[in-house]
């Protein structure tokens, strides 16, 4: 196999990211194509020795709250044809899950997260940079409905966490770093058009 090509899905929280990768992944792979998702989130660092009062204290739109240096290893040996084990995150525990995955190598990976193009280390690993950019009123909106369903928060948690880090966060590392991206999406995973040529690039990258 040829060396893999890695293509960074990046933007704030609640900005469509997910919904971008999932719709590329299941539509390249109705062709049989082989194309792997790495979720940034599982990069961030085990706070197991941590009491649970200490991890909500954790800024997690930092990016010393994730632990690249792993990453960019790992993204290293799957661009050379390793197996890699990705750690796996609890967003209600706040820390790593003992359990890992294995993941093989694939022609297309695509990795998503918040602060990727904010990451120096990781920047030079990516072959197509891509960053969602939505409203932060649609990402709150987003991210309020997420987190009370998916992740065991109430309201009042969500909007303090939101105004203290996330907001603050967004304008210092993550807005800026769309300026880096080779193609900037509006709409998020909605957009049909900046879709279809992510699609393209990638099954040009798979013939």
């Amino acid at each position: 196999m040829n060396e893999s090509r890695i293509i960074a899905i990046a933007g704030g929280s609640g900005s469509g990211k997910s919904l971008f990768t999932k719709t590329i992944k299941e539509e390249i792979a109705q062709s049989g194509a082989d194309i792997i998702v790495i979720c940034e989130d599982h990069y961030y660092r085990d706070q197991s020795h941590l009491s649970m009062e200490e991890r909500l204290k954790t800024n997690y739109d930092h990016p010393q709250a994730f632990e690249h240096s792993l990453l960019s290893d790992h993204l290293q040996k799957l661009k050379s044809g390793e197996a890699i084990e990705c750690p796996l995150y609890s967003h209600e525990q706040h820390t790593r899950l003992e359990e890992k995955l294995l993941i093989q190598p694939a022609p297309v990976i695509i990795v998503e997260g918040i602060l990727l193009l904010a990451s120096p280390e990781l920047l030079p690993l990516f072959d197509v940079k891509v960053f969602i950019d939505t409203p932060l009123d649609i990402c709150l909106l987003r991210r309020i409905k997420r987190d009370i369903q998916e992740r065991n928060r109430d309201l009042d948690s969500v909007i303090s966490q939101y105004q203290e880090t996330v907001k603050p966060m967004y304008h210092k590392f993550i807005e800026p770093s769309r300026f880096i991206a080779d193609v900037v999406v509006t709409q998020g995973g909605k957009n049909r058009i900046a879709l279809d040529v992510i699609k393209s690039h990638i099954k040009q990258i798979l013939k």
